[in-house]
C-alpha cells in the first residue's frame, strides 16, 4: 500500500469522496465536526473496500476478533460490536427478533483509507493517484439527492403506556433494592421506507453535528450515528472512557442556556446519575487496569450540542500489559451509560421490560489503527436502517433512579429523538 497527500478543498472534496465510495459493499466514515479534546486523533476519515472481513457468528466472537487482528497487525480496522454480545460475556439472553438484520459484530480491513485534514487528504492505497483523480471526477454531486422522507411516520414499538408501566416496575425493583439504576429504552420503526442513506446521514450530521458521528453501510445495512459519546479509547497504554449522563434541552436565547446548564450542573438526580455511572466504568476498568490506575479525570462537565446539553465525565487507567486491547473492551462491554447499575442485573431487567432488540443501539461503532490505538463511540442518537428491506429504526433511552418522574423520562426520550424527526421532517405516530 502506498501513501499519497493531496491539497484539496477539504469540504468539497470529502463530498465527493463520500458519493464515490457507495460503489463498495464496506464503507466507514468517521467525522468528528471541529469537536476535539486531548483524545482526539482524527478530523475524519473514510475507509472503503474490504479485503477481509471479520463476522460475528455468535459463537466466542470476542476471542474470534482477536485471531482476526492477528492476521492483520498494524492494519485500519473499522468495525462495530452490538449490544447484544452482552449474551456472549454475562449469562444473558435476548429473545427479541433481529428485524434489521445485521450481525452481533463486523469488522474489515480496506484497501483504501483516506485521511481529512485542514486542506488536504491524504490516501493510503495501492494507487493512490488513481483513488485521488476517481474522486475528482464524481463530480454529479447533487445535495438533495432523494432524500424521499416526505410523510415518513414511525411508530413506537412501545406505547407511552406501555413504557410508564415498565417505568414503574423498574422503579419496583429500585426500591426493592435489585438495582439502584436502569437505562430503559424504546424502538422507533418504519417499514417500507427507501431513501438514499448518505443523503440522509449529510443531513443528520448537519442537524446534529457531534465528536463521534459515523456513516457505516456493509451491503444493505447502514449506520447513520451523530453519537455524541466516547465508549473506550486506547492511546499508548491509556484507556479512556468518557460516558454521558444528565441531559437538559437547549435553551432558546444565551441567557436561557446559562440558565438550562447552571439548573443541570446542580441537579441532584442528573449528578446521582452521573456518579453511579462514574463508579461503574471505575469497576469495569479495573479488570483491565495497571492496580490503582485507575482516575475519574474529570467529573460532570457540561457539553452543549445542537439540541442538548449533556453531563459528561472522563475516567482513565493505565493499561495491564497482560490484557489485549480487545480484552479490554470486553471487560467493559457494552456501555455503562446504557445499562444501569450494577450492570448484569440491570441488563437482565432491560431484556424482561423493553420490547425490542436493541442490536446496534447502545453497542459501539469505532476502529482499531494501525499505530495499536482505538477508539469506539456508543451507538446513540443513531439511525439504523437496512435497505433491503426496507426498514427504519432507531431508539432512545433515559436512566430510571429512585426518584425519576416517568413523564420526565418520556419527554427525555422524545428530546433524543428529536434531531432524527427533524432530519427526515418526520413525525411519531400518536
Amino acid at each position: 500500500m502506498a501513501t499519497a497527500v493531496f491539497q484539496v478543498d477539504t469540504q468539497q472534496f470529502e463530498r465527493q469522496a463520500l458519493q464515490w465510495a457507495q460503489q463498495f459493499d464496506e464503507v466507514c466514515f468517521f467525522q468528528s465536526n471541529g469537536y476535539s479534546d486531548e483524545y482526539t486523533q482524527i478530523d475524519s476519515l473514510l475507509a472503503v473496500n474490504a479485503l477481509d472481513c471479520f463476522i460475528g457468528e455468535h459463537i466466542d466472537t470476542f476471542h474470534a476478533l482477536e485471531k482476526f487482528r492477528a492476521k492483520h497487525p498494524n492494519k485500519w480496522m473499522p468495525g462495530f460490536f452490538s449490544y447484544d454480545l452482552k449474551n456472549e460475556t454475562e449469562d444473558l439472553t435476548t429473545s427479541f427478533p433481529n428485524r434489521l438484520e445485521f450481525p452481533e459484530a463486523y469488522f474489515f480491513i480496506p484497501s483504501i483509507v483516506l485521511h481529512f485534514k485542514d486542506k488536504e487528504v491524504k490516501i493510503d492505497a495501492l494507487h493512490p493517484e488513481t483513488v485521488y483523480h476517481d474522486i475528482l471526477a464524481n463530480d454529479n454531486i447533487t445535495n438533495d439527492e432523494a432524500i424521499e422522507t416526505e410523510n415518513i411516520r414511525f411508530q413506537k414499538r412501545m406505547s407511552k403506556s406501555a413504557y410508564v408501566d415498565a417505568f414503574q416496575q423498574l422503579l419496583r425493583h429500585i426500591q426493592q433494592g435489585d438495582i439502584y439504576e436502569v437505562n430503559l429504552c424504546q424502538e422507533f420503526y418504519a417499514e417500507e421506507i427507501t431513501l438514499s442513506p448518505l443523503a440522509v446521514y449529510q443531513k443528520l450530521n448537519e442537524t446534529s453535528p457531534t465528536p463521534f458521528s459515523c456513516f457505516f453501510k456493509i451491503n444493505d445495512n447502514y449506520i447513520l450515528s451523530a453519537s455524541p459519546e466516547r465508549f473506550l479509547a486506547k492511546r499508548g497504554n491509556t484507556l479512556i472512557s468518557q460516558p454521558i449522563k444528565g441531559t437538559a434541552p437547549r435553551g432558546k436565547t444565551a441567557e436561557e442556556d446559562f440558565y438550562i446548564i447552571d439548573t443541570l450542573k446542580n441537579s441532584p438526580k442528573e449528578i446521582s446519575e452521573n456518579v453511579m455511572i462514574v463508579d461503574l466504568v471505575r469497576n469495569d476498568l479495573t479488570r483491565s487496569a495497571q492496580e490503582g490506575t485507575v482516575r475519574a479525570e474529570r467529573q460532570l462537565e457540561v457539553q452543549t450540542f445542537e439540541q442538548v446539553h449533556q453531563l459528561v465525565s472522563t475516567i482513565t487507567c493505565k493499561k495491564n500489559t497482560e490484557i489485549s486491547d480487545i480484552e479490554a473492551i470486553r471487560n467493559i462491554f457494552p456501555a455503562g451509560s446504557m445499562t444501569g447499575a450494577p450492570k448484569i442485573s440491570a441488563m437482565r431487567l432491560c431484556d424482561r421490560y423493553e420490547n425490542s432488540k436493541r442490536g446496534i443501539y447502545a453497542g459501539a461503532v469505532g476502529y482499531f489503527d494501525p499505530k495499536g490505538d482505538f477508539d469506539f463511540n456508543v451507538v446513540i442518537r443513531s439511525l439504523l436502517y437496512n435497505s433491503k428491506k426496507k426498514y427504519l429504526s432507531f431508539h432512545t433511552g433515559g436512566a430510571i433512579t429512585i426518584d425519576a418522574n416517568p413523564e420526565n423520562e418520556y419527554e427525555e426520550c422524545l428530546l433524543k429523538a428529536s434531531a432524527i424527526l427533524k432530519t427526515l421532517e418526520a413525525r411519531l405516530v400518536t
